[in-house]
C-alpha cells in the first residue's frame, strides 16, 4: 500500500467523558499529519494527550468531528475491519507490556502470529527486527534478565515487525535512565527515517530539542501551539 494515504487527519474533533457542561478531553481538535513525518506531542497530565492517541487507534470515538487515517473514514469503519487498521498501527507504552514467561523472540513472534503471518514469515521477521533494535544476540533471554532500555526495544521490535505506517510511541522513555532514554529516542528516530510516522508524547523537553521535530502542544484539550520543525520549543 503507498504511503501517502497514510495521512491522518482529525477534524473538529470533540470528545467528552463527563457532562456537557465539563471540559471536554479534546476540544475541537484539527490535526492533519503527513506521511512519514514524526510529530512530538507535549502537554501537563490530563491535557488531552492520551485521549488524542485513543482517537488515532478508535479506542474511542469522538462525539463531534471527523477522523480519517489512511484514507478510512473512521464514521464508516466497519468493526470486522478494525483489528486491520490496528495492524498498521504501532504503539509503545512507557511500561513495555512484554510476556514475562516468553523469550525476546517470542514476545516478537507472538504479535506476528495473532496478525496471521505463518512460521516462515516469523522466522524471517524477527531476527531482523531484533538487529534493528540491536537485539539479536538477546534473542533467547527472558524479560526479567534484560535491563529497562533492553525491554524498551523488544516492546520497540514488537511493535514494528508488522511494519506498521504509523508507530505511536506514549512516554516511551518515562521509566528509563539518562542512558537508555537517549538510545531510545535515537532508536525511535531510526524508524521515522525508515519511512514510519512517529507520534512520540513525553513530558521532557531536552527530549523534544533533541528529536528537533514538529510539536504539538495541547492544554485543557486544545491545541494551543503547533511549531513546525527546527523551531525552537519553548
Amino acid at each position: 500500500m503507498c504511503y501517502n494515504v497514510y495521512m491522518i487527519v482529525l477534524e473538529r474533533v470533540t470528545k467528552r467523558y463527563g457532562k456537557a457542561d465539563e471540559t471536554p478531553a479534546l476540544d475541537n481538535v484539527d490535526l492533519n499529519i503527513n506521511p512519514r513525518e514524526m510529530v512530538v506531542i507535549v502537554g501537563s497530565s490530563g491535557s488531552g494527550k492520551s485521549t488524542l492517541l485513543k482517537m488515532i487507534t478508535r479506542e474511542e470515538l469522538p462525539d463531534e468531528g471527523k477522523i480519517t487515517v489512511g484514507g478510512i473514514d473512521y464514521d464508516t469503519l466497519a468493526k470486522k475491519h478494525i483489528p486491520h487498521l490496528r495492524r498498521r498501527i504501532g504503539v509503545v507504552f512507557q511500561d513495555f507490556k512484554l510476556l514475562p514467561d516468553r523469550t525476546v523472540y517470542e514476545n516478537v513472534a507472538f504479535a506476528l502470529e495473532i496478525a496471521g503471518h505463518t512460521n516462515a514469515e516469523t522466522q524471517n521477521i524477527v531476527p531482523r527486527v531484533l538487529d534493528l533494535v540491536g537485539l539479536l544476540d538477546k534473542m533467547n533471554k527472558l524479560p526479567a534478565q534484560l535491563s529497562g532500555g533492553e525491554k524498551q526495544r523488544v516492546a520497540i521490535a514488537r511493535s514494528v515487525a508488522r511494519q506498521p505506517r504509523i508507530l505511536i510511541a506514549d512516554e516511551p522513555t518515562g521509566n528509563l535512565d539518562n542512558k537508555n532514554t537517549w538510545e531510545i529516542v535515537d532508536l525511535v528516530k531510526k524508524i521515522n527515517d525508515l519511512g514510519t510516522t512517529v507520534l512520540f508524547t513525553t513530558h521532557n523537553l531536552e527530549i523534544v530539542h533533541r528529536l528537533n521535530a514538529r510539536t504539538v502542544r495541547i492544554e485543557d484539550g486544545k491545541i494551543v501551539a503547533d511549531v513546525p520543525r527546527g523551531k525552537v520549543v519553548k
